[in-house]
């Protein structure tokens, strides 16, 4: 079919194709499709087949024209986008279906022109990536650190006794309570109620955040408090409200923690031998996930410094199909589907406008960033090859203490090692522009802090 074609740019990375196919090429689809019918309709008053062509066109003309039309723009367009000369950048995101635009006239005495726009992937040129320079918080494994990993663990291998009767509640002990709201009469609120809730005295890890009025508590003993929530409250719920609430302390425990000894370290491995080689272990730990936190952070500020440079126009069926992405993991987080999911987040009192309103800035700035990725292994022609995953999978071996024959199982199933050599290029490009600039120091932080806030 001879086709001329031109490109316009639009807003937004969308593009218009305007498609011209020559008169003779539009007859030649309509009569082929014409004589299709006439081989294979009857009509009142003739043979099947034998019916007269102009009466086939009076009768059925119209819809002939109207098929034969879909088919010369469905055709063009498909051949146009198969062409391997056609550029690369011209052509629709895979979820981006080209929409035609003003109703294309169809004769079959002159050329048909007709126009279609899609959403294309955005032109990005990176010009300044190398030579910048950026801070990366000043951060180390302290003893504080170790410290408080030793305790978690002492914690976790704690014996738990029940206290004498008549003994007071302590921070750190275990405690199992009733408890419920109150109604500003006094009267208890049956959809608030809660049994033998168990918890560590001290570690506030219950809703209302009564540690405080439960310690001094004895077994058995029931008490009415009033609490008032801040503004800024965790639970926007409770944030700004008063609440009374009934609670009675139904089981007292205290943990009996392990000495910090060589046993100790024993017991949580046999592979540790002193306690010195538990705290080495930690340790090494520790550094690990720190590095690559502090890896992630100068890697963020860097790539945040390129965007700056790099103005990107993203399609809006590109910020979609990433919306629709992120519901469906935070779905499988929920371990729910996507439309269950809508009605829990409906809970909340959010719609799901709302919801993905807020997603949006954080989508922006990741496709921002993923585009100037690609782009920047692109050019630097960067590639994972065969020896490059098959030492990942002895690495993945060692790191998952797993034979390496189980690894390569695993990531030859769902398009997995394909997923794996897109890991691999980009730590290469990563490892390329941590080279390339400067990192500094920049303000002090603990640990704890930077690995918590790991968002």
């Amino acid at each position: 079919m001879a086709i001329s074609k031109e490109i316009t740019r639009l807003e937004h990375s969308s593009v218009k194709l305007t498609v011209t196919v020559g008169k003779d090429d539009v007859r030649t689809q309509y009569d082929e499709l014409l004589s299709g019918y006439s081989k294979n309709l009857q009509i009142p008053g003739f043979r099947k087949g034998k019916a007269p062509r102009e009466v086939l066109e009076r009768k059925i003309g119209s819809a002939i024209k109207e098929e034969a039309l879909g088919r010369i723009i469905e055709k063009s367009i498909t051949d146009i986008f198969e062409d391997e000369s056609f550029p690369k950048g011209d052509k629709p995101l895979p979820y981006s279906t080209p929409q035609v635009g003003e109703e294309p006239v169809f004769s079959l005495d002159s050329d048909l022109n007709f126009s279609v726009t899609y959403d294309v992937l955005p032109a990005v040129k990176v010009e300044t990536w190398k030579g910048l320079t950026v801070e990366a918080p000043d951060a180390g494994v302290t003893d504080e650190d170790i410290g408080r990993e030793l305790e978690t663990i002492r914690d976790r291998n704690a014996i738990v006794q029940d206290k004498d009767d008549g003994a007071a509640a302590l921070k750190d002990d275990v405690v199992t309570v009733d408890y419920q709201e109150l109604s500003e009469t006094g009267e208890p609120v049956d959809a608030t109620k809660r049994e033998d809730f168990v918890f560590t005295l001290g570690s506030g890890y219950n809703l209302y955040k009564f540690d405080d009025e439960v310690t001094g508590m004895k077994k058995g003993e029931t008490k009415d408090i009033v609490k008032t929530y801040p503004e800024d409250f965790t639970d926007k719920d409770l944030a700004g409200k008063t609440i009374k609430l009934r609670i009675t302390l139904t089981a007292l425990k205290k943990k009996i923690l392990p000495a910090l000894d060589d046993d100790l370290a024993q017991d949580v491995d046999e592979k540790f031998k002193t306690l010195d080689d538990l705290k080495a272990n930690i340790t090494e730990r520790l550094t690990k996930n720190l590095d690559k936190r502090l890896r992630d952070i100068t890697l963020n500020n860097l790539l945040e410094k390129i965007m700056e440079s790099v103005p990107v126009e993203i399609p809006e069926s590109m910020v979609r199909i990433e919306l629709d992405s992120r519901w469906r993991n935070l779905a499988r987080r929920f371990n729910t589907t996507p439309e269950d999911l809508l009605k829990i987040m409906g809970a909340s009192g959010k719609t799901p406008e709302e919801i993905t309103a807020e997603w949006r800035p954080d989508v922006l700035k990741a496709l921002h960033s993923r585009l100037i990725v690609e782009s920047l292994m692109e050019e630097l022609g960067l590639e994972a090859t065969d020896d490059d995953v098959e030492k990942e999978f002895e690495n993945l071996a060692v790191e998952t203490v797993s034979p390496v024959e189980d690894i390569k199982k695993y990531y030859e199933q769902d398009n997995m090692r394909a997923y794996l050599k897109e890991d691999i290029k980009e730590r290469k490009l990563f490892d390329v522009m941590l080279a390339e600039n400067t990192i500094k120091k920049g303000k002090k932080e603990k640990y704890l802090d930077l690995v918590s806030n790991n968002g």
